[in-house]
Formats: structure tokens, sequence, C-alpha cells
């Protein structure tokens, strides 16, 4: 489906008010919405831009999104050794490091310093873990994520069936080093450590930045109405 088309049948769908959702759960608002668009997979042509993810949210929802994954060269101590440092068990027995990281230090004494070129996780004593160059942030969303189409819903219950209004839709789309700082430093962007033990390694499931569903619209340089 190309923008065009999207703008089209998005206007109708709109004028249709309330819609039984096809599907039980929190991927409800997603899959009804790609059923009435008549959309095969969740994704959209947009000229320049290429295909980009369609995205529908509840207006309430408290989920988050995994925007993009980046380790390459960050690590700045070995992340074995970051992981016996400073992780904690899981009910395995197994150290892991799964935070989710803030500017406040955790259990660990681990934290986030942003700064307008270099995001870093380091200790209270200063030693760094992990550092990025936000430019290298930017550089990383704009090659997964260069564009997003997000579309809100209000809901409504009705018995035992969800009902959505899809009322809104909105072209996300660029960055840039600062806005990514910023948006760190306002807690809109999430850091994910998610790393443990594998003996003579540690295994790395990808150093995650996320952003809640509803502060989406934070996370990008251009918003369109459409």
């Amino acid at each position: 489906m190309t923008l065009k088309q999207f703008r089209i049948a998005f206007a109708e769908l709109r004028t249709k008010g309330f819609i039984r959702t096809q599907r039980r759960g929190p991927t409800g608002v997603g899959h009804t919405l790609e059923a009435a668009l008549n959309l095969n997979e969740n994704n959209l042509a947009l000229p320049d831009l290429g295909t980009v993810e369609l995205k529908a949210h509840r207006d309430d929802s408290q989920s988050m999104i995994t925007l993009f994954t980046f380790n390459r060269n960050a690590w700045v101590m070995p992340p074995l050794d970051a992981v016996k440092q400073y992780g904690t068990l899981d009910e395995n027995g197994r150290k892991g490091l799964y935070f989710t990281m803030g500017q406040t230090p955790n259990s660990a004494g681990l934290f986030l310093k942003v700064e307008d070129e270099i995001v870093s996780v380091q200790d209270t004593t200063g030693n760094i873990v992990v550092r990025w160059k936000t430019e290298d942030l930017a550089n990383q969303f704009a090659k997964k994520m260069p564009a997003l189409v997000l579309v809100s819903a209000q809901t409504e219950w009705r018995g035992e069936h969800e009902y959505f209004r899809y009322y809104r839709a909105r072209l996300l789309s660029g960055t840039s080093p600062l806005l990514i700082a910023d948006q760190l430093r306002l807690g809109n962007m999430l850091v994910d450590l998610r790393l443990h033990d594998k003996g003579t390694s540690a295994r790395n499931h990808g150093t995650g930045f996320r952003a809640l569903e509803s502060k989406l619209d934070r996370i990008f340089a251009r918003v369109e109405e459409l």
C-alpha cells in the first residue's frame, strides 16, 4: 500500500467509528487495523523512504516498542567482566545484566550518563561499562526505522469484546544526535541491557533502545498528520 492509498483507506476507516477487535489481547489493535485496511503485511511503501512499519496503539497504552539495538564497538568493559561484576542471579542461578537503565543509580550502582555527544553506562565510582556516540545511535535509528506510520485508537469495552475507533494517523520520520540525547534525558527513550554469563563468554541479546508507544511522536524529528 502506498501512502496515497493509505490516506484514502484511512479516511474511510475513520468514518466507521468503533469496530470490534478481530483478536484478543495486546496485538488486537494492530491486527484489526491491518484487516480493516486489507493489509497483508504490516508495512507501507513510502516515497523516498522505502518500506516502513505501520504501528497502531491504544491511547492509554503503556506498552513499549524496541526502536533498534546497538552494541558494535560500544563495550568499554569486556561484557563477561561486566556481568560478573554487576550482574544479578536469575531463577536458574545464572548471573545476568538485565536492567532498564536510568539516570539514577540502580541496585548494582549503574546509571545512564547522557551528554550531547556521548551516552554511557557507568558505575558510581566513574567506571564506564558501555559507551555510544549519539551520532552512531542516530545513524542506527535512521537505518532501522527511517519512518513510522503511527495510528492512534480509542478503545471501548462492550461486554467481553474490545472495540477500536481509529481516529488519527501520523507519519513520523527523521532524527538527530541531539534529539536522541534529549529524549534519553527526558526518559522518553530507554536503554535495556540484556546479557548473561554463558561460561566462557557473555551471551548478549542486544542492547535495546526502546520507547513508550505513547511517546513515539517525540522520538522523531518530523511529525506529519495523515
